[in-house]
């Protein structure tokens, strides 16, 4: 999710797109000898075209993963958020965080078809199934403090974080039974934003943006993708972030449960209630009214059953948790 992205932004301009001089640009910095042998579109994405290219190699075989921009509202803002995410790949590169390696980037389309960034294929696969969910919000929660206690030179850090949504732009539901629910969460956001200790964000940190290895014991995190919204801001913002999708995907209790597992693995959130409450406000209200920019891509990973209605049945019910737990 982008500030300032509407619906009608993320629904057009969709479809395959043509790439052969993104093509020709990928060969070209491949090792002496490779070749692109197959290609495969990956689903799951909603910001970008995403492509797995598979390389036939003198020494060995491997796989890459190339996102490109195609859709206008993201062609027009790829020159900083590709750029953002390359400089973050690689100031991550040696960090014990698991992130792809930097191949190449064209933030400008100066070689490409359109704007794209380069990188290598992480294992693991996205797990948005109701298996595993006590499991996997523990291992996010772990994942999330060791991206918050990255320490970061002071020329290397990234943009200020942006609000997502204000109270002028939520969009209540129509038909919703609470409506006075809404307005209250409305109105805890027309404050001033309160005062945070910075650190480093992933921003969009989520479940579909995390790989996991694994089942039960065995499960474990093996990759952190989509860095263009990387910012500098409060760390209860990130947690926030990930609650409202837990909770979309498995209900409000789930999107409940990150902040405490958060805290128990040594993560630090605000201590002030309605501080911490005005954070995960701001977040859940920017899904308002029915998360269906999420929605699509979860659906294409299976979750079939996440229709408009549900989700904002799970939306305001989670509205209701944050109200009755920091109010």
């Amino acid at each position: 999710m982008t500030e300032g992205e509407s619906a009608d932004a993320v629904g057009a301009d969709s479809g395959d797109q043509g790439w052969s001089n993104t093509r020709t640009w990928v060969e070209k910095g491949l090792r002496e000898g490779d070749r692109i042998r197959a290609v495969e579109p990956l689903r799951g994405g909603w910001t970008s075209q995403m492509r797995r290219l598979d390389i036939e190699g003198r020494d060995e075989s491997y796989s890459l993963v190339l996102r490109s921009f195609v859709r206008a509202f993201f062609v027009k803002h790829a020159q900083g958020l590709l750029t953002r995410e390359a400089d973050v790949l690689r100031l991550l590169a040696h960090t014990s965080v698991p992130v792809a390696s930097l191949h190449g980037v064209d933030a400008g389309a100066e070689y490409c078809d359109h704007p794209s960034l380069l990188m290598s294929l992480l294992p693991g696969r996205v797990r948005l199934d109701e298996e595993d969910v006590e499991r996997r919000i523990e291992l996010l929660a772990r994942q999330l403090v060791d991206i918050h206690e990255l320490v970061v030179p002071a020329q290397a850090q990234p943009r200020a974080y942006q609000a997502w949504t204000a109270p002028e732009r939520v969009r209540l539901p129509e038909k919703t039974e609470r409506p006075e629910l809404w307005r209250r969460a409305v109105d805890v956001i027309r404050r001033d934003a309160p005062p945070y200790r910075p650190c480093f964000l992933h921003r969009d940190f989520h479940p579909g943006n995390v790989l996991f290895t694994g089942r039960g014991s065995g499960l474990a995190v093996a990759g952190v993708v989509d860095w263009v919204e990387t910012s500098w801001g409060p760390a209860d913002l990130d947690v926030a972030h990930c609650s409202t999708a837990l909770a979309l995907l498995h209900g409000a209790r789930a999107g409940m449960r990150l902040a405490g597992a958060y805290v128990a693995a040594g993560g630090r959130l605000s201590e002030d209630p309605t501080a911490h409450l005005y954070w995960r406000l701001l977040d859940a209200l920017a899904f308002a009214p029915d998360a269906e920019k999420v929605a699509v891509p979860w659906r294409e990973l299976g979750r079939h059953d996440l229709t408009p209605a549900v989700l904002t049945q799970r939306l305001e019910d989670y509205l209701h948790e944050l109200f009755s737990h920091y109010a």
